[in-house]
């Protein structure tokens, strides 16, 4: 299971099932008489789930996002042996929201920016200690 962070806290969410709050009118009507419950959620959590969604800052949304990058890089670079090419893909993924909304995140940018930062210089640095080829090297003599 995972979670969804909204101003209320986090709501749990299993994995692989449709979001808790789908928009009204994409979801297809049910039958007459039929439970308003889906996946154990009700029409009515799952409108107050959209309605403090979209009460949030989108930047404090993204910068969340940002944040779970950060930590699933981390993670990754803390595997023995570390797995550098998932690390490399959460840490690309963070440089491209962070470089590339720069001030649009607010508050968030410059701790957004030296986190990125510090997961760049430790792939590096892990990297050079596990021996791997960097980005840009060739893997023989």
């Amino acid at each position: 299971m995972s979670s969804l962070w909204t101003p209320d806290g986090e709501h749990r969410v299993e994995r692989g099932r449709t979001p808790p709050f789908p928009a009204a009118e994409a979801a297809p009507p049910g039958p007459a008489g039929a439970d308003e419950e889906h996946d154990g959620i009700s029409e009515e959590d799952m409108r107050r789930l959209a309605a403090e969604l979209t009460a949030t800052p989108v930047e404090d949304v993204v910068a969340n996002h940002c944040y779970g990058l950060f930590e699933l890089a981390a993670l990754h670079l803390s595997q023995q042996p570390p797995s550098l090419a998932s690390a490399r893909l959460a840490i690309d993924a963070m440089g491209v929201l962070v470089d590339g909304l720069g001030e649009r995140l607010g508050q968030h940018h410059g701790t957004l920016a030296e986190g990125l930062t510090q997961l760049r210089l430790a792939f590096v640095n892990i990297s050079e200690t596990s021996g791997a080829p960097q980005p840009g090297q060739s893997g023989g003599a």
